[in-house]
């Protein structure tokens, strides 16, 4: 067979053509992301936002009602205890209408004439006492003379008993009419020219030592008791509270480590669980989602000259342990699916991805630790795609 120039174009468009189809039949590699599997100390925490907040805490109230003064204090101001932080003065006496006012002037009036009578009555006792003395003091002489009875000494003595009492009533009087027409007095003193009565004052005081963390009633008003006026604590006695979710918190022990981020200063701040509130509450999360929420109150174990710049209600993030183990080889959750019952992942080997069944001990955020299917250094494709499956050959990036 004669070979010419169009005969071998042909076969190199038959060979192309068939390399091709070739080619597209081999299944292609799948581009794959991968991590290595190490082993080390594995910690599992619950990371959740909190606060800091001071320990204890006081609020200075109102212990009466009356005329509040401008308080002179400020968020920051050292007080201590004992130390006079406001003033209360009597609130003044409601003012009167004319009617009113003409009403109680002739009350007044009323008053002054009770006293003058019950003085006059004071005088008139007094004057009948005199008398009765000197009777008895007649008829005690007759008598010891024998010229008047023992009869009329009894008499005279009974009538001095009887003077006496009777001047003591009047007295009684005199004294309750004298305080009823001070009253009266005292109801129009404000409209009388030259009062110059000053009111007392009652000195509200600081509880304890410390800074004034609010001031809750800055203006001068009129308070009723119990009405807080100022908080005070110390900022150095701080706590941070964490409010986890109810399924988190029945892990959580007192005494967990706690490790202290985000606060605003330079490294990580450590603490220590010191409790976990009894009681769940309600709160709804951002996606509007309501969840039972517990408080867990932790200690600062960090020197106090690395925190001492934080204050109360700041904010902070804290990683609470609650699981650790050494030697443990661990991967990323992503790596992890679930087929059934099993958790499985993805294992690079020889260009292939290799199904293979894992026992997982724990998942902490990102990363989760297994005791059973792995080894260190095996390389795992962390989020598989649809594409992935047993068996497929896989390329790496």
């Amino acid at each position: 067979m004669r070979i010419t120039l169009s005969r071998v174009l042909s076969f190199f468009a038959v060979a192309a053509l068939l390399a091709l189809v070739i080619w597209l039949m081999v299944p292609k590699r799948v581009v794959v992301e991968t991590a290595t599997a190490t082993e080390g100390e594995f910690v599992a925490t619950i990371d959740e936002d909190g606060k800091t907040q001071i320990r204890e805490r006081y609020v200075v109230a109102a212990p009466l009602s009356g005329r509040l003064s401008r308080v002179w204090l400020k968020a920051g101001d050292e007080v201590t205890a004992g130390g006079a932080i406001a003033t209360l003065t009597p609130s003044p006496a409601p003012l009167l209408d004319p009617r009113s006012r003409r009403e109680a002037e002739e009350h007044l009036g009323v008053t002054e004439a009770s006293r003058e009578r019950s003085k006059a009555a004071v005088e008139r006792a007094e004057a009948e006492v005199a008398q009765a003395t000197s009777d008895l003091e007649r008829a005690r002489a007759l008598t010891q003379r024998g010229v008047s009875t023992q009869q009329v000494l009894e008499r005279a003595e009974t009538a001095k008993r009887v003077a006496d009492r009777e001047l003591r009533a009047a007295q009684f009087l005199d004294h309750a009419a004298e305080h009823e027409m001070e009253q009266a007095r005292a109801l129009l003193a404000q409209y009388r020219n030259g009062s110059d009565t000053t009111p007392d004052l009652w000195l509200v005081t600081a509880p304890v030592s410390g800074l004034v963390l609010k001031v809750t009633q800055e203006s001068e008003t009129i308070v009723q008791p119990g009405t807080p006026i100022l908080e005070i604590g110390d900022p150095r006695d701080l706590e941070i509270v964490v409010d986890v979710l109810s399924v988190d918190a029945v892990e959580i022990a007192p005494g967990a480590e706690v490790a202290i981020d985000n606060w605003g200063g330079a490294g990580v701040l450590a603490g220590r669980v010191r409790r976990v509130e009894p009681a769940a509450f309600t709160k709804v999360s951002t996606l509007g989602v309501e969840e039972q929420r517990v408080n867990v109150l932790i200690d600062l174990v960090s020197p106090e000259k690395d925190w001492i710049r934080l204050g109360d209600a700041y904010q902070v993030d804290a990683r609470i342990t609650v699981f650790r183990r050494d030697d443990v080889t661990m991967i990323p959750t992503g790596a992890l699916f679930r087929a059934g019952d099993q958790w499985n992942v993805y294992v690079v080997a020889g260009g292939r991805a290799r199904l293979r069944a894992v026992q997982l001990l724990r998942r902490s955020g990102r990363v989760a630790a297994v005791s059973a299917g792995l080894q260190p250094g095996d390389q795992v494709i962390v989020y598989p795609s649809d594409s992935v499956a047993d068996d497929v050959r896989v390329e790496t990036h």
